[in-house]
């Protein structure tokens, strides 16, 4: 009897053993193959967080469930992922066929402005399988930066074909007018004259295209030195003279003597010389244009100031980008390419400084740059030569 109740102790014995180990080793097999909720680095592939960490796109790593398991501060920020869901419904959509049939897709997405008055924001996608566990990795790069520039690049483009067609045109039908009066040498004469101007305008459009090419790249001054303020805006006059002098309009020189900036002397002259004529071109006859200097803290502003037909407040903002005119058909008549003040723009970013207006329209304008003087400080250098006069 003792022996029967020894055995059926030692079985019950060894069934209990035998169901904790069944227990113990159950529970081990399903922690390791479900890890806990809130650590999620632990369900990514090896190296794939340290490989996200360093990717300059926005990237995002879903789970089969379709839920974020990491992001990328840039994901968040463009609105991409908010808490642990993808927002964009595209990408969403492109995520479950690429878990569907494992094949990695790429596309092009708009998504929306996280502001109001804000631009949507372009992407190149890619999305591709992660592992063997469902998990989905998304890549965008925002493309907004580059389509704004290939966009800029294409009105570019239009407008210089439409710039050049114009005198290259009216140059073709001058020639064949000229041979066609060829018997009249007042007509001869006349036309000759119109096919000079045509040429000289063809000419001077070619020249700001190059030096707007030059110096577009927002690239510094590759050997920048201290430029004399007094000597290039004498120099502008000068190159002015001519043209204000058609229309009997003053250019005179004010301000304080003995200034210098920090920058190069041809880009400083090009600027003010391309303020100058813009001011003649839009300045009534026997009017005055006054370009003065003074110094401003580290730094030397150079005004040029007429008594024009001023800008209209609506057309302020836009008087700076390339071809843009407030009135074509008044600056096609005095010649101008469209590209002089956005040459004074880029011209002023090169130095690492601004250009600004103030204009009325009735009363004339005045355009103001503003440059780093030479030594960090504005101060008037000691003169060696006689004051600058001012030039008619």
């Amino acid at each position: 009897m003792s022996g029967e109740l020894l055995g059926s102790l030692a079985a019950l014995a060894g069934f209990l053993v035998g169901a904790l180990a069944m227990a113990a080793v159950r529970g081990h097999l399903d922690r390791r193959g479900t890890p806990p909720p809130e650590d999620v680095d632990h369900t990514l592939p090896a190296g794939v967080a340290s490989v996200l960490a360093v990717l300059p796109s926005s990237a995002v790593v879903l789970d089969r469930e379709d839920r974020v398991l990491r992001a990328s501060s840039a994901a968040r920020a463009f609105g991409l992922v908010r808490g642990d869901r993808l927002m964009a419904a595209e990408l969403l959509a492109m995520a479950r066929r690429v878990r569907r049939d494992g094949e990695i897709r790429e596309s092009e997405i708009e998504v929306a402005a996280q502001k109001f008055g804000q631009e949507s924001t372009s992407f190149a996608v890619r999305v591709a399988p992660l592992g063997t566990h469902g998990q989905v990795l998304v890549l965008a790069e925002d493309q907004t930066e580059r389509r704004r520039v290939e966009a800029v690049r294409r009105d570019f483009v239009a407008n210089v074909s439409h710039e050049l067609k114009t005198p290259v045109g009216a140059l073709s039908l001058l020639a064949e007018t000229v041979q066609d009066a060829a018997d009249d040498p007042e007509a001869v004469k006349r036309f000759a004259g119109r096919m000079q101007h045509e040429a000289a305008r063809l000419t001077y459009l070619v020249q700001d295209l190059i030096t707007l090419s030059r110096i577009q790249g927002g690239e510094a001054i590759p050997a920048p030195g201290a430029v004399e303020v007094d000597e290039a805006v004498h120099e502008a006059i000068d190159r002015c003279n001519t043209r204000a002098a058609a229309k009997d309009i003053t250019l005179a020189s004010g301000g304080t003597e003995g200034l210098r900036i920090w920058g190069d002397e041809d880009l400083l002259v090009t600027a003010l010389r391309n303020l100058i004529d813009n001011a003649v071109a839009y300045s009534p006859e026997h009017t005055r244009v006054v370009v003065s200097a003074r110094a401003a803290g580290d730094s030397v502003e150079v005004s040029v100031s007429d008594q024009g037909i001023g800008i209209p407040e609506s057309a302020q903002q836009r008087i700076f980008e390339r071809f843009f005119r407030v009135d074509a058909a008044r600056s096609r008549a005095t010649g101008g390419t469209g590209l002089g003040l956005a040459i004074v723009k880029h011209v002023a970013v090169a130095h690492g400084g601004e250009v600004t207006v103030w204009s009325k329209e009735g009363s004339g304008s005045t355009f103001t740059l503003k440059l780093p003087a030479f030594g960090g400080t504005a101060i008037a250098a000691p003169r060696t030569g006689t004051p600058m006069e001012a030039a008619t």
